[in-house]
């Protein structure tokens, strides 16, 4: 079988739901109700760039208004679709409920390649872009809530937060309308790490577990572990920085589009990032084996693998020479429907996207949520905890002399104890305890069932159910 046999992204994600649903005793006509696409709209408009008018062509999709707003990141690819936009939407409803957060799914995307325009010219072509969303009520505090995706980030995010202002000069709650905002736009500590941070927790709980562990086959802690990372952008980037520097991972291989790098003895993430970003790509990096088809590196031999860029990578013309024996899905889709059955034959145990990549939605809610209350996280009770912690030292400290004993605690102890939580603590405990609470109620279900034999099946089931439930109490 080819790949080009293979279903599409949208299929895909078609096919897993089917495959879940089929476990489930749903009316037929509220399985329905959840598979499709409530409405996708569609945006041809025209900026004057270089003297010449140019059209763009975008879409925001709004997959499931069983809770609002919806939320959705939106991407700038050429290869942006209505089906990739509405599979992506799909997903988002599926993430958020796993998580819990409290949005329906959605998702948006404009044709074009970002890096073919200066920055003056995307900042028109975002701010046009945002316009005719904006009023049609796709960006919206209250019912559209967009961030980045993959082409975008936080420049984008604050153009498109502005333009929603202008045209909404009165709306107190217009910095909610979109997240992903630099933090002196109205963002939050911690969000740009995000999804890169949740893969690492979603890792971290994974390896609590005796018993998941060795359905991967593998031992021990994440210390040591061979990890090979596809794509080291914003999301790839911070998982393999994190891995590496608090739990002891080695990064044996780094899958750019100009290649790959590989070394057994560990790659330095940030030393790769920086040549990327001065030359554009691996090739000519020192201190490492350059392989120029940077595909054949999925193939080779590690721990764990994490395809952390575009979807489909992991197909059926490479699933069965894999080897690595745990896969993280930190992109959306990376495993096609075909793949996913040829690894889970093989015993492969794969972390699913909905789950995996499901820090940037977790963090953002917290920005929204930020944005809403008007207050900085910490802000009120920081110092009340700090000085709450003094007396107890001081207390302890004082209890010590009145025994005339010259013990007094050590003083790093002293100092990250009295250390109140600021924003980026509260962020980054908020996200570690989604990601363990998500986790566990996908293994519950793996576990549980003799009928679920895979995290996938397990998170759509959770996933669907809670989404059901959400319609059941709207009376539908």
């Amino acid at each position: 079988m080819t790949r080009q046999q293979e279903p599409s992204f949208r299929e895909s994600v078609d096919l897993m739901f089917n495959r879940a649903v089929a476990l489930m005793d749903l009316p037929p006509g509220l399985e329905e109700k959840i598979r499709v696409c409530n409405a996708t709209y569609t945006v041809r408009f025209g900026v004057r760039l270089r003297g010449e008018m140019r059209t763009f062509t975008g879409y925001r999709s709004v997959h499931s208004e069983h809770m609002e707003p919806v939320k959705g990141g939106i991407r700038y690819a050429l290869g942006v679709n209505q089906d990739e936009v509405e599979a992506l939407a799909a997903l988002m409803t599926y993430k958020c409920a796993l998580v819990e957060a409290p949005f329906g799914g959605s998702k948006g995307g404009l044709c074009i390649d970002p890096r073919e325009y200066d920055e003056h010219e995307l900042e028109q072509i975002t701010r046009r872009f945002a316009y005719e969303l904006a009023k049609r009520d796709l960006i919206n505090p209250s019912q559209n809530v967009p961030a980045p995706d993959m082409g975008t980030g936080e420049r984008e995010m604050a153009w498109i937060a502005d333009q929603y202002q202008r045209m909404n000069t009165t709306d107190i709650n217009g910095r909610a309308c979109v997240t992903g905002k630099p933090l002196n736009a109205g963002g939050i500590a911690g969000r740009v790490e995000a999804t890169g941070r949740g893969v690492q927790y979603a890792l971290q709980e994974f390896f609590r577990h005796p018993e998941d562990i060795a359905a991967a086959g593998l031992t021990g802690s994440l210390d040591g572990k061979r990890v090979i990372v596809q794509g080291l952008g914003n999301v790839g980037y911070h998982a393999a920085k994190f891995l590496c520097e608090e739990d002891g991972s080695i990064v044996t291989g780094v899958i750019e589009r100009d290649g790959a790098l590989v070394n057994e003895q560990g790659l330095d993430v940030d030393e790769i990032r920086n040549w990327i970003m001065s030359h554009g790509g691996v090739k000519g990096f020192p201190n490492a084996e350059y392989v120029e088809n940077g595909a054949l590196v999925l193939e080779q031999d590690c721990d764990i693998l994490i395809p952390a860029a575009l979807e489909g990578v992991i197909n059926l013309n490479n699933a069965d020479k894999i080897k690595a024996p745990l896969i993280i899905e930190a992109a959306n889709g990376p495993v096609t429907a075909g793949a996913d059955q040829v690894l889970r034959e093989k015993g492969c145990v794969i972390i699913p996207d909905m789950y995996a990549n499901a820090g940037g939605v977790t963090v953002s809610y917290f920005e929204w949520v930020k944005n809403l209350s008007h207050i900085r996280f910490g802000r009120m009770q920081r110092r009340q905890e700090e000085s709450r912690h003094q007396l107890v030292v001081d207390e302890l400290e004082k209890l010590s002399a009145a025994m005339g004993n010259s013990w007094t605690l050590d003083g790093s102890f002293k100092e990250k104890y009295l250390r109140g939580a600021g924003e980026l603590e509260l962020v980054r405990s908020g996200l570690d305890d989604t990601m363990r609470i998500a986790y566990q109620s996908m293994r519950e279900v793996w576990h549980g069932r003799d009928d679920v034999s895979d995290l996938r099946t397990a998170a759509y089931l959770v996933s669907i159910d809670k989404v059901a439930s959400s319609y059941r109490a709207k009376g539908l």
